[in-house]
């Protein structure tokens, strides 16, 4: 984090949540105000409409929805391009086809670019869990057979580190606004060396999700909303054999995925860990920066996987959770009933109130990572009685990056460009922000509570919905993963041996971690462990 946004956000904790949110929401309008008052209505109008498609309560948006908020966000395009200039060009676009959204939304949205433009755009989709293996086979072999990938901020050390991305131009951080950005977005995410490599189309951060049939007075449980971990530890096994008040069905607390996910189901053991081990005295949670000896054996990181161990002891889960990866916790359990509690990105969110799978629209609230109650000081290596907040900021959010194919082309790389602009442009980025596109909000200009009032949403959900997030964003301690390579050869390994672990394979938490531990110093030493020790201490601002 840096030290003038830390600073802020020490000032500003005199302010509550809703303070902060107004006086963001300010800035946001500042920001966007034009040179000439017609411009301004015009783009004003641009974001208006575009909410309205379909909206909120109308059903989930289809592929026809899509391609007309394309298109009304188009004038950004026209400002930069002519029609027809991309006339015979060809690109190739790889990204996720999870749950029907990502690379989904994106054939609607640049549907009607292609039209405008002339260019031609070939696709490649990944399932979530296939998408880590893809992508590491790319940078292993130097084999790049895409122009443009969808592409999470941990990647960078991989991809950017090894000069295998295309520079952004100047004329496209003008058009996709990049001051807009919250903080933690700006550079240096993004970059490398100094120099501008990715489109952000989305936040990424972990927020808590929790049912109000569940909590709060009349409620199921009677309970207040739990705010630490140990409280959703103890709710979960006191709902054993109870009734889920919505379903009729068995009443279930805190949803833990199981499963693995491609790598990306680590970070499901890191919103319990970061409480427990990111130490407001040290950026690094994850590796000791002097020597990368994984800390992920440590107490606090034992005690995650304790508490999940202990969870499954008791029968808390659903049934055959062992095989529940965390798109199946989202949005075949908890946005369909099953579960009271879940951390998860910021699609549970918007898809509460606009997708045809929910039935928790009106039940749904949202806070922050939970706490714990202790922490552990690993420079000192005791556990501190003392309450402890660490959010999550897992993935640090899709990107858009043009690929070093497309240098030694101008007209392909301009159009690789023009894409990449379009889809994370400020007005699209707001309607992908309110509606179920597997992105949540990351533009200052996102937390506008009217904008969302007037697509349908109703303002205490969105005050507590956008808050979580803003909440997260603006954390001092916020548990910042590190943009290294390899980083998901570190978590798939791990997801592999946390399977081995909750199955039974090992005797114990702690044999678990060890394991863990073991296979991450073979992947530093393999990597090199100097070169990683030094672009770890960069990534944490050490």
């Amino acid at each position: 984090m840096k030290v003038d946004l830390y600073n802020y956000i020490r000032a500003a904790q005199k302010m509550n949540r809703r303070q902060m949110l107004k006086g963001t929401a300010a800035m946001g309008a500042v920001a966007m105000m034009p040179k000439g008052a017609a411009h301004a209505d015009g783009h004003a109008n641009v974001r208006a409409e575009i909410l309205k498609i379909p909206g909120v309560g109308a059903g989930s948006p289809t592929d026809s929805d899509w391609q007309k908020v394309g298109e009304m966000c188009l004038g950004a395009t026209k400002e930069n391009v002519t029609e027809g200039e991309f006339a015979g060009v060809e690109l190739t676009f790889m990204g996720l086809n999870n749950q029907n959204l990502h690379n989904f939304l994106f054939r609607g949205f640049l549907k009607p670019w292609e039209a405008y433009t002339g260019a031609k755009i070939n696709w490649i989709d990944l399932a979530q869990a296939d998408y880590n293996a893809r992508l590491q086979q790319s940078i292993a072999t130097g084999t790049v057979d895409f122009d443009i990938v969808e592409m999470g901020a941990p990647f960078e050390g991989d991809v950017l580190g090894r000069g295998m991305a295309s520079e952004m131009p100047d004329w496209v951080k003008e058009q996709i606004d990049m001051d807009d950005y919250v903080d933690y977005l700006k550079a240096p995410v993004g970059t490398w060396d100094g120099k501008t490599y990715r489109v952000s189309i989305d936040g990424d951060c972990h927020t808590f999700a929790y049912r109000k049939d569940y909590f709060g007075e009349g409620s199921l449980t009677g309970r207040d909303v739990p705010k630490t971990w140990q409280e959703i530890n103890e709710v979960s096994k006191e709902l054993v054999g109870k009734e889920d008040p919505l379903t009729g069905l068995p009443a279930h607390g805190y949803l833990d995925p199981l499963k693995g996910w491609g790598g990306f189901g680590f970070y499901f053991l890191e919103n319990r860990a970061s409480a427990y081990a990111k130490h407001p005295n040290s950026p690094a949670w994850l590796f000791d920066p002097e020597t990368m000896k994984p800390m992920v054996n440590n107490p606090a990181w034992v005690q995650a996987i304790q508490d999940v161990m202990d969870l499954i002891e008791a029968g808390a889960y659903p049934a055959d959770q062992i095989n529940a990866d965390p798109g199946t916790t989202a949005f075949q359990q908890f946005l369909a009933g099953t579960g009271s509690m879940l951390m998860w990105w910021g699609d549970v969110g918007s898809s509460a109130r606009t997708s045809d799978t929910s039935v928790v629209g009106d039940v749904v609230g949202f806070g922050i990572n939970p706490a714990s109650d202790r922490v552990y000081n690993a420079k000192d290596g005791v556990w501190e009685e003392t309450l402890n907040e660490a959010p999550n900021m897992a993935y640090i959010g899709w990107g858009v990056y043009v690929m070093a194919t497309v240098e030694g082309d101008e007209k392909k790389k301009k159009a690789a460009w023009s894409a990449a602009a379009h889809l994370g442009g400020k007005d699209l980025s707001l309607w992908a922000s309110a509606y179920p596109s597997g992105f949540q909000p990351y533009r200052q200009s996102h937390f506008q509570f009217e904008e969302w009032e007037e697509a349908g949403y109703d303002r205490a959900f969105v005050e507590d919905y956008l808050g979580s997030n803003a909440d997260s964003y603006n954390h001092p301690n916020a548990a910042i993963e590190p943009r290294i390579p390899g980083i998901f050869q570190y978590y798939s390994v791990a997801e592999d041996e946390l399977a081995k672990g909750y199955a039974g394979q090992y005797g114990s938490a702690q044999e678990t971690a060890d394991a863990i531990a073991a296979a991450w110093e073979k992947i530093t030493d393999q990597i090199g462990r100097d070169s990683q020790i030094a672009l770890y201490k960069a990534s944490l601002g050490l």
